[in-house]
Parts: C-alpha cells; structure tokens; sequence
C-alpha cells in the first residue's frame, strides 16, 4: 500500500473495492480458461479410450456454463449493476385479486433471491384486505442484484380465473415493481438534513405485543427538488425492518440514498434516449411483462421472449427473461 492510502478511509474503500472487482474478474477468467483447457484435454484422451464420451460432455457443459455466466456478467457495465438492489412491489387497482398477485411477485422474487445465494430482508411490508399484500418493500444484497433486477422495473400483468369471483370470470390484475440500486457508504450522495422529517409509529403484523406497544415503525419524509427540472415532490418511506427504532431510521435513509441515485441513474438514461431517439428504449413504469395462466405463457413485451413453463417462472425461474433483457438492451445502453 502507499503512504497515506488509508488517510481518507471513504476514498480507499472505493479504491479496494475496484480491486476486489478486478480479481474476481480475473479470477473468473483463470477458472475459465482451465476449464477450456480440460475440454481440449479430454478430447485428446478420448481418442486415446483414456475417458468416456459422458465425461467429455460434463466437461464441455462445465465450460459452456462458466462462459455463459461470464458473458452475463460482462453485459452488466453500467454504473450500479454491481451493487444490491431495493426492490418495490405495490398492487394496482382491482382489490384482493390485484393484491393477491403483489404476494405472488413478492414470493417470486423471494424464491430467485434465495436461488441465487443473496441476502434478503423485508424492509416494509403492507397486508391486503383480505389477501395478498398491498405493497412491499425487499432489500436484496449481493453483487450484481441491481444489474439483474434493474430489468423487472415496470408493471406486470396477470389474467387467470380469479379464486376471489364467484362466477369464476377471467381477470386481468396488474402490479407495479419498482428496482433501485442499494447504495452503501462508498456511494457519496447528498441528504439535505432540513429536508428531513420523521414520524413513528406502531407497527403492525406479526411479532408479538411488543410490536404494537414500541412506536419502532418510522416514516420518513422528504422534500425533493429535481436539480434538472425544477419539479418538488415528497419522498415517503417507511421502515419496520427491526424493533429498533434507530435501526429502522438507519434503513429509511439508506433507502432515500438509493432513491435518490436512482433518479440521477434515470436522469441519464432520459439524457441518453434524447440522443438514441428512435431507438427502442425501456421506459420506467412501462408494462413489461404479461403472467397468462390459463394459456400457459408469460412473455416479456420487450424483448419477445415467452414461455409456457408459467410453474417455474413463480417460482423464481426468471434467469431467461433476465438474459433476453440483457442481451437487448444491454449494449445499447453502453453506447
């Protein structure tokens, strides 16, 4: 290390950081390039009767796999892809059945997070009704959460025979899934202090009579102005993460951070868009995806990719429509 490295502790902590990025791609790249090398191996040895044909083939696949995930990761450039992600799901209108499919995207995401080794918690979650939930709120950490989710942002549409109608109608329910990356504290973003105001209050749901008795809820308030546009709007976020009231006020902020960067994040992509018009472009809030049940399909609007296997894709089974997503649009947005 140089003298003075650690004099601005923020300042080496980006630095290390980019290191640690750096070797894993090399890393990675090593553990790829022996697993070539063992495929060229094992086709010599295979002319030679010294391996089977079957160990040739788990060879190959081992090779295939460790590059198509390399790929992957190569398509996720972007400023934030390699951070945590803060996942949020509200249900439209249309009551207990739209609610209803807010939990089912919620378990969904869940279910892939967990696939996929991420740590998960639920930073604020709203019951339906009678059902379902009305919104919630995940943080998903790990490397490249952000750059793999960053594709699920839009509304997503489900039709199906709803168990909530007596005449056993078809219905079709929407719901809205908001991604922005979790900034940590190697991310400097600017939190005006007397833009800030807080309220407590009880929070609700499972947990025991403590949870009703201790105002550790927070709700926190902020008065944004769009530094572009000129436009105010009030930033709300509430936080039951823990029974910790402090705790909770830490986890709301950290949230406002990741809001905040994203609308910068989304600044530049509208920048960005000026300059491709005419090129197709992913709009936030846009509808991206249709979930058809009784057809036996989903499909993804943007990139066309569909399949019948609606089970898998409920249950966490999304890694296809991420790599279609990535593959479309993912150069574009390098440009």
């Amino acid at each position: 290390m140089a003298d003075g490295f650690w004099d601005n502790a923020e300042a080496a902590q980006r630095q290390m950081k980019k290191i640690k990025d750096l070797q894993k791609w090399i890393a990675d790249y090593t553990e790829l390039e022996g697993a070539v090398d063992e495929v060229k191996l094992a086709l010599d040895f295979l002319k030679e009767e010294l391996v089977t044909e079957e160990e040739l083939d788990a060879a190959y696949a081992r090779a295939s796999k460790l590059l198509e995930e390399l790929e992957l990761r190569n398509m996720l450039r972007n400023e934030g892809d390699i951070m945590s992600a803060v996942l949020k799901i509200n249900s439209g209108a249309g009551g207990t059945e739209s609610q209803d499919w807010a939990s089912m995207l919620m378990r969904m995401y869940l279910r892939w997070a967990e696939a996929h080794g991420y740590k998960l918690s639920v930073a604020n979650l709203l019951e339906g009704d009678e059902a379902g939930i009305k919104s919630c709120t995940l943080n998903i950490e790990g490397d490249f959460a952000y750059g793999f989710l960053k594709s699920e942002n839009g509304v997503h549409r489900l039709v199906r025979v709803s168990p909530y109608n007596a005449q056993g109608k078809r219905m079709t329910s929407f719901a809205s899934v908001f991604v922005t990356p979790l900034v940590d504290d190697t991310i400097e973003i600017k939190v005006e202090p007397a833009l800030l105001s807080w309220d407590t209050f009880r929070s609700g749901g499972a947990g025991g009579q403590n949870v009703n008795k201790v105002e550790s809820g927070v709700r926190l308030r902020y008065q944004f102005t769009d530094p572009y546009t000129g436009e105010k709007e009030e930033i709300l976020i509430e936080n039951t993460e823990t029974r910790d009231q402090p705790k909770n006020k830490e986890n709301a902020l950290r949230q406002l951070r990741s809001i905040l960067y994203a609308k910068e994040l989304e600044h530049r992509m509208a920048e960005q868009a000026k300059v491709e018009a005419g090129k197709k472009k992913i709009e936030w809030g846009s509808q991206i995806r249709s979930y058809v049940f009784d057809d036996r399909r989903v499909k993804d609007h943007r990139t066309n990719y569909q399949t019948s296997d609606v089970g898998g894709v409920m249950d966490g089974d999304i890694d296809d429509f991420i790599k279609a997503y990535l593959m479309e649009f993912s150069e574009k947005d390098e440009e």
